[in-house]
């Protein structure tokens, strides 16, 4: 049988590194999650994350991995090139606070870097169940673009 590289429903029931975190576990969950978020795959990023998890994202307020799924959609849809770098800001038991920056292009070409913090809560199988991100955008020019460019 020829495995792909989609993760079936029952593999993402635990997702390593689990709570309590230690510094090495905290910043390969960061790295984790960054490389996912960069993939600008919905479905591939809403599986770290339970069934009912609870996220603010800006003013959006939303819950569930249907949700989040929907919401990243539309995200990536506007954002074009999206690129993010995350790091790890504090940890604690099951909980990551995270601060990033993302770049990204709209339809009109016009350059955008949003910066942010994000504040994580994991269950005992290293799902996220809660995510609360603040953000700010700021306007760049293509020459002022800091994080690696992506393939668009």
């Amino acid at each position: 049988m020829v495995r792909t590289s989609v993760l079936t429903e029952e593999e993402t029931a635990v997702r390593p590194p689990l709570p309590p975190f230690t510094e090495e576990t905290a910043r390969r969950k960061v790295q984790l999650a960054e490389d996912a978020w960069n993939t600008r795959d919905p479905r591939k990023v809403a599986l770290a994350y339970t069934e009912d998890s609870e996220w603010r994202n800006r003013d959006r307020f939303l819950r569930g991995r249907e949700e989040i799924v929907a919401f990243l959609t539309d995200k990536w849809q506007r954002e074009l090139g999206y690129r993010l770098r995350k790091e790890l800001w504090a940890y604690t038991g099951n909980r990551i606070a995270v601060r990033f920056a993302y770049e990204y292009h709209d339809a009109d070409g016009r350059w955008f870097r949003a910066y942010g913090n994000e504040n994580w809560e994991f269950d005992g199988n290293g799902l996220m169940s809660k995510r609360y991100a603040s953000i700010n955008d700021l306007p760049i020019t293509a020459a002022e673009r800091r994080i690696a460019r992506s393939a668009d």
